[in-house]
C-alpha cells in the first residue's frame, strides 16, 4: 500500500467558471490557471503522483506549455489515473478537504463525488469531501482564492 498527499491553491477572479470535482458551481468568479483551474481534481492528481513516484502536475504539464493552455483538468486526472493503472495499482479510498469562505458547496459534494469516483472508477463510497473556511484569514479568507488537499490510498503495485 502506499498514500500521496496532494495540494493546490489559484485565485479567484471575475468572467471565469468556477470548476471544483469537474462540476460548474454557480458563482461571480472562477479559479485562474493555465487549465481550468480545478483544484480538486489537481490535488487528486497530484496525491496519485506522489503515491506512485512519478512527476506531479507542474512537470508533466507544465505551464509555459501553450499547446495545452486551457486544458480541462479531466484531462490531467486521467492522465495520472491511466499511470496508476499501468503501473497496477487501485485506489482503495480518497479524502478531500476544499479550503473555501465562499461559495458555499455542500450541496455540490455528491455531484462531485460521482463525478470523480467516474474517472478513477470507483465507487463514490470510497470518496470522502469536506469543505472548511479559513475563519476570514489569508486570501482564501478574504474570498480571493479556493485551495484544495487530497490524499490517496492506493494498493496492488
Amino acid at each position: 500500500m502506499r498514500i500521496g498527499l496532494g495540494f493546490d491553491i489559484h485565485k479567484l477572479v471575475k468572467g471565469k467558471r468556477l470548476i471544483l470535482g469537474g462540476i460548474q458551481i454557480p458563482y461571480h468568479s472562477g479559479l485562474k490557471g493555465h487549465s481550468d483551474g480545478d483544484v480538486v481534481f489537481h490535488s487528486i492528481s497530484d496525491a496519485l503522483a506522489g503515491a506512485l513516484g512519478i512527476e506531479d502536475i507542474g512537470t508533466r504539464f507544465p505551464n509555459t506549455d501553450k499547446s495545452i493552455k486551457g486544458i480541462s483538468s479531466r484531462l490531467i486526472l486521467e492522465s495520472y489515473f491511466n499511470s496508476l493503472r499501468k503501473m497496477g495499482g487501485k485506489i482503495v479510498n480518497l479524502d478531500i478537504v476544499i479550503l473555501t469562505e465562499s461559495p458555499y458547496i455542500k450541496p455540490w459534494y455528491e455531484m462531485m463525488k460521482k463525478n470523480i469516483a467516474e474517472v478513477l472508477k470507483i465507487d463514490p463510497s470510497c470518496i470522502g469531501i469536506k469543505a472548511k473556511t479559513m475563519e476570514g484569514l489569508g486570501e482564501i479568507g478574504k474570498k480571493k482564492a479556493i485551495a484544495c488537499f487530497a490524499s490517496v490510498l492506493i494498493e496492488n503495485l
